[in-house]
């Protein structure tokens, strides 16, 4: 294990179950799954899997954290492949993601490492006809990979078969738990046997999802925590964006983007960065209101109203301004400008994670403020996370599947004579859906109805 004692590198940790169990190796593997792992070059196991798959064959229930690229899918597929029952062809495993991309990826893993077994997998989502997924569910399968929206869709048409589902996997369990998925997840439990395993798998493991994990595990369940300390479950996790001082307002809006926050607070440490974020913002289409020093008492009483009643999601403000504000819904502290008093960081990051709740704090850093970034760590003894810069491709996949996500849900909770009247705009979409201009209404609309 390194020693490196960089607050901003700490090394990996492992935090077991107190009645933990020995390690997996290729070896404790069925024959046929050691050919099929020698032929895609895989000479050992990674550490998630070593560790998660004996729990998973005792179909203990377990929330698992582990960094992303470890080896999670590889961790649930092979225990799941030694326990299926070839000749029961009705789904035994239910595997949840939040996105297309990752359910194909994981039914692809699922296809190569099944390889000889007489396993199926299929895999479910939204944005694409229902024949196929159809047909393949009447075929008979053993593994259903799916994103939430569309495996309800086929509940409720009563295309799914749960009577036989043994286990159940979230991957990316803390999107799966957010208030995006939560309400499908919740109604989806409803259609599966009580008596079932659950893992759960995420990169982080803020303290809500501890909480809504009891929905959908035992009371035995237990924790496997395979990451860095700065990752580790905690009610507030502080995390900062290396910033180019002329770049911040760019970055701002990616991080609001790839956050979607529920309830947001921005810190600005002068008057006139608040002036200038509010209408570069606004100009971007959010919705957002300011607080400073010189607003008079009826207008920061109306916009704290606003915020108080979650009719708000965004509130930009100094310290001053931001007096006296005690809000206990907040998810998200933003520190646009790292304060010259270090004390001031931690009042600003107080605000969220009350009343029991989790929070996350994101501070944007210039080159010169990380150095005072490192004073206030060493002087609080936070662990600040430096991220990785936000990937364009990424954030737009992670934009357009909320989206989607977003009306799918809606969708599904329409009437009849709703569902008649939608139908009217067919013609029309596929009439936008052939020239540019048109696809660009399409486009306008759907911005518009997100991030109303």
């Amino acid at each position: 294990m390194e020693t490196d004692n960089s607050i901003f590198n700490t090394p990996i940790k492992i935090k077991e179950p107190q009645n933990k169990l020995p390690d997996f190796s290729v070896e404790d593997l069925p024959p046929h799954l050691q050919e099929t792992l020698k032929e895609l070059g895989w000479a050992e196991l990674m550490p998630v899997q070593k560790k998660t798959v004996p729990y998973m064959l005792q179909g203990r229930d377990m929330l698992i954290q582990s960094k992303t690229g470890s080896g999670k899918t590889g961790a649930f597929l092979l225990p799941l492949l030694q326990v299926i029952i070839p000749e029961h062809i009705f789904p035994q495993a239910l595997i949840l993601v939040p996105t297309r991309e990752l359910a194909l990826q994981v039914h692809g893993e699922a296809e190569k490492l099944s390889k000889g077994l007489g396993i199926r997998s299929c895999v479910i989502f939204g944005g694409v006809g229902f024949e196929n997924q159809i047909r393949n569910l009447r075929n008979g399968v053993h593994i259903i990979v799916a994103t939430p929206g569309r495996l309800l869709d086929h509940a409720q048409r009563g295309n799914v078969d749960f009577n036989s589902i043994r286990d159940l996997i979230m991957d990316e369990a803390d999107e799966m738990l957010g208030m995006g998925f939560y309400p499908d997840m919740q109604r989806i439990r409803r259609y599966l046997p009580r008596q079932i395993s659950c893992t759960m798998f995420s990169a982080t493991i803020p303290q809500t999802v501890k909480s809504l994990a009891r929905e959908f595990q035992r009371p035995n369940a237990d924790f496997l925590s395979l990451s860095y300390d700065q990752v580790i479950a905690k009610n507030l996790e502080h995390r900062y964006y290396a910033a180019d001082a002329m770049g911040k307002d760019s970055l701002l809006i990616k991080i609001l983007e790839w956050e979607n926050p529920e309830s947001c607070m921005i810190f600005c440490n002068m008057k006139k960065d608040i002036a200038y974020l509010e209408q570069i913002l606004r100009n971007y289409g959010f919705a957002v209101e300011a607080l400073s020093g010189d607003i008079s008492q009826a207008e920061r009483e109306r916009v704290l109203g606003e915020f108080r009643e979650n009719k708000l999601k965004l509130l930009l403000c100094t310290d001053v301004a931001a007096r006296g504000i005690d809000i206990s819904h907040v998810s998200h502290i933003v520190v646009y400008d790292h304060p010259g008093d270090r004390e001031v960081y931690v009042h600003r990051s107080g605000r969220t994670a009350r009343a029991g709740r989790s929070g996350l704090a994101i501070s944007l850093i210039t080159p010169v403020e990380e150095i005072e970034i490192q004073k206030t760590a060493a002087d609080f003894g936070i662990n600040f996370i430096k991220m990785p810069p936000i990937n364009e491709e990424e954030l737009a996949s992670r934009i357009r599947q909320r989206a989607e996500a977003k009306l799918d849900r809606e969708r599904r909770h329409l009437g009849q004579k709703q569902n008649e009247r939608m139908r009217r705009y067919l013609p029309l979409v596929e009439e936008l859906s052939q020239n540019t201009e048109g696809k660009e209404l399409l486009a306008y609309l759907l911005d518009s109805y997100y991030w109303k």
